[in-house]
């Protein structure tokens, strides 16, 4: 057997149960309150609290599953979650809810094991796709939403909650012998981790992204339960299966969402689903009817499973080298944006009696990340502009329509000697060699005036005093209006090339 080839198929499904897990408290609600008196506010906690360490330990396991690889880390952590899972099947009050209910948010931190370690097995064009496979595991919070209620129908919470041991030892047992003993690891320590990188804006413009997109997902998936029967009167069973759809949807839909942004351009992408979910959060601040906030819900699953993955798509693009680190990082949040919004919600339904607010500032930050993605799409384009003009072989100078010197690049020092903060403000008269007359000059703007374009041969001046020959193209800069703004001089050195 290749054990490389299982690693997917079995951290997939190992995540499957962890998620499954993170989500019997919020599930589970409706016939919980009924054996343990908890006001609304506690039941908030209660569900909200899970998304916690779930979301603080994202960074550690991240790291870890870089050092000691996915193997241990799914290994323990599927072990350890037997102890909250067993004691919430007896707990009697909040507290004990609150201590178990934080625990089993290690079930939601082992997300970033996987995203973690599964790129490692696969080349950079499919990590998009790869890791999209691998949010399919947060479809055991559907099956959790969807199937725990109806065992507790039938059998009673306590029961349907000791059931969930049986899949943690499976596949603890699992990873045990199939898990990859030989997975590369990485031994960077973690200090020299964070310092790379929490400079580096685009860590926590991506933690804010997935704090919309993937924040959305878990605040539904733990809010919809209780939110559904309380607010629209609906079963507990119907809930679930509403809340199952929603989950299932945003799921399903996430490896679209890393197919796309590796043969798309992920921050275009992104542009369509901070848009969506823009709209998305305007609806539900409005939908007084069951039939306009399922419209409004089903359009947060879409946008947030595209979001999802897609922006996996683009933490091994900027931080190959730091990718368990910045995973942990951008996970965290994004299991923070879970925690926040049903707590919201509560306080606003609470002060005002409706949950419009609640639902308007998930499209204000949804918008807010609209358009800083919409600055770092055209920041990357001019820094790649800027990149290859510095990279070039041959020497390149812009000036202004007045005739200063506004860039040069490396080559350009390397033919003249001229540093770029030499010839900054300064005029290509510094060049001048002498060796052409007025009329050359005055020539050589007519053509530029015709044609925006000049080309040809000419004699200029080193700083040591060394005349050389160059091949010189000129070309004017327009703007959008017509209007000439610059002009770039591309040339080369072909001194040898005359001496022949």
């Amino acid at each position: 057997m290749d054990i490389k080839k299982v690693q997917l198929p079995l951290q997939t499904l190992s995540l499957v149960v962890g998620f499954m897990v993170w989500v019997i408290l919020s599930s589970l609600m409706p016939y919980i309150k009924k054996d343990i008196a908890l006001t609304a506010g506690q039941i908030s906690w209660v569900t909200a609290v899970p998304v916690i360490l779930g979301s603080i330990l994202r960074v550690p396991i991240g790291y870890w599953a870089n050092r000691f690889g996915a193997r241990l880390i799914f290994l323990l952590s599927l072990l350890f979650l037997i102890i909250p899972v067993y004691y919430i099947s007896i707990a009697t009050s909040f507290s004990g809810l609150i201590v178990a209910g934080l625990l089993i948010g290690v079930g939601g931190a082992i997300f970033s094991a996987g995203v973690t370690s599964l790129p490692k097995y696969y080349p950079k064009e499919q990590h998009g796709f790869v890791n999209g496979i691998y949010g399919v595991g947060n479809i055991g919070t559907a099956l959790t939403a969807f199937g725990a209620p109806i065992i507790a129908s039938q059998f009673g919470w306590e029961v349907t909650v000791r059931l969930f041991l049986i899949p943690l030892l499976l596949f603890a047992i699992l990873n045990f012998f199939f898990g990859d003993r030989h997975e590369p690891k990485v031994t960077t320590p973690l200090k020299d981790q964070v310092v790379a990188v929490y400079r580096n804006q685009k860590v926590w413009f991506l933690s804010l992204f997935y704090f919309i997109t993937f924040g959305s997902f878990v605040a539904f998936t733990v809010y919809l339960p209780n939110f559904l029967v309380s607010e629209f009167n609906l079963t507990e069973v119907d809930a679930g299966l509403r809340t199952a759809g929603f989950i299932a949807l945003c799921t399903i839909i996430r490896p679209l969402g890393g197919w796309l942004g590796d043969k798309f351009d992920p921050f275009k992408i992104l542009m369509i689903v901070f848009a969506g979910l823009t709209f998305a959060g305007i609806l539900l601040s409005f939908s007084p009817t069951i039939t306009l906030y399922t419209i409004g819900t089903l359009s947060v699953a879409v946008c947030s499973g595209i979001g999802n993955g897609t922006i996996f798509k683009l933490v091994p693009l900027y931080f190959s080298k730091q990718g368990g680190i910045v995973n942990g990082i951008v996970a965290a949040m994004g299991g923070l944006g879970g925690f926040f919004p049903p707590l919201i919600l509560t306080t606003v339904f609470s002060l005002t009696g409706h949950y419009a607010i609640g639902f308007m500032a998930l499209s204000q930050f949804a918008l807010a990340s609209l358009i800083i993605v919409i600055w770092m799409f055209y920041s990357d384009r001019l820094n790649l502009a800027n990149q290859i003009v510095e990279d070039t072989g041959q020497g390149v100078m812009v000036t202004d329509t007045d005739g200063f010197i506004t860039k040069v690049n490396k080559a350009f020092t390397e033919v003249t000697g001229y540093k770029a903060e030499e010839a900054l403000g300064e005029m290509p008269s510094i060049l001048s060699s002498g060796h052409h007359d007025e009329d050359f000059y005055e020539e050589m703007w007519k053509e530029l005036d015709r044609h925006q374009y000049w080309q040809g041969d000419i004699w200029n001046k080193r700083k040591n005093g060394e005349i050389y020959h160059e091949w010189l193209t000129i070309s004017a800069v327009e703007s959008d209006e017509g209007i000439i703004t610059h002009y770039v001089a591309i040339f080369s050195d072909i001194t040898k090339d005359t001496e022949k």
